[in-house]
């Protein structure tokens, strides 16, 4: 009898090549893989696991959640210290709970949040190097916070989707952006049904601009409507990137931890 387990994860992105594992890759571990090879050992046999939605590589996430289903039966704290223990530095289960095989994580979700940070600062930041984005020029988050509410709504995305991206259509739900400034920080804060390939540092390379005032606030709007990515803007850096909440309207039982990451909450939030 087979055992659907669910677990939440955090990672830090800056150590692995994101993600998804390749074949015939030598650029380093995938977390995917990371992940596998600790619960198949736990599980005493090959486990493949799916995920509520794939990172880039250099991209953070407090709030992953993902689901295998094991041959064996192992209790909840078998499980989440058994993983714990095989895992390398950088990635942790910070949950485990049994579901019923109706649970996907990936389609069972309703709604995906990422923040971006990014240290708006003269110089660049050293003991939170890979951990934040770094822009040194004065940016106004109130012209950012405009020009992004272009994007809510059901839109084309195509202008911020990437090369490679492996999504049947271009359309997502984009239901809330806002940008915020505290002291030399400035929060996106982004929240959608799906996302595609690279489109949240996609968007962060158009509002950068316009942070800066190269670019007026209604580019954002005239690049979504384009539907063209060679019209948008450079790809901003994985770094400062976090997922940060997974939404299951349906499994209110799923602890997923929506303040992350922990610095977020000492910038008051």
């Amino acid at each position: 009898m087979l055992q659907r387990v669910v677990m939440g994860v955090e990672y830090n992105g800056a150590l692995f090549r994101g993600w998804q594992k390749q074949k015939h890759d030598n650029k380093g571990p995938s977390i995917q893989e990371m992940l596998e090879t600790a619960i198949s050992k736990v599980a005493n046999h090959p486990v493949n696991i799916v995920c509520a939605g794939r990172t880039d590589a250099g991209v953070h996430a407090t709030a992953q959640v993902i689901h295998f289903d094991a041959q064996v039966e192992r209790s909840l704290d078998g499980w989440r210290m058994g993983v714990n223990s095989n895992l390398p530095d950088g990635i942790a289960i910070t949950f485990a709970l049994f579901s019923g095989d109706d649970f996907h994580a990936r389609f069972s979700a309703t709604e995906r949040r990422y923040r971006y940070f990014i240290l708006n600062t003269p110089f660049k930041p050293g003991i939170m190097h890979n951990q934040v984005s770094w822009w040194r020029k004065p940016l106004d988050a109130t012209l950012m916070h405009e020009a992004a509410q272009a994007l809510i709504g059901e839109h084309d995305f195509s202008s911020f989707r990437a090369v490679g991206c492996q999504s049947h259509h271009p359309r997502r739900l984009m239901k809330s952006i806002s940008v915020q400034r505290k002291g030399d920080w400035l929060i996106v804060e982004i929240c959608a049904n799906a996302f595609l390939y690279h489109m949240v540092r996609n968007i962060m390379g158009v509002l950068l601009p316009i942070g800066e005032g190269k670019m007026p606030v209604s580019w954002c709007a005239d690049v979504l409507a384009a539907r063209d990515r060679k019209k948008a803007g450079v790809t901003a850096p994985g770094e400062g990137l976090y997922l940060v909440d997974v939404v299951y309207p349906n499994f209110p039982q799923v602890p997923v931890v929506r303040n992350g990451p922990y610095f977020w909450q000492l910038l008051g939030a």
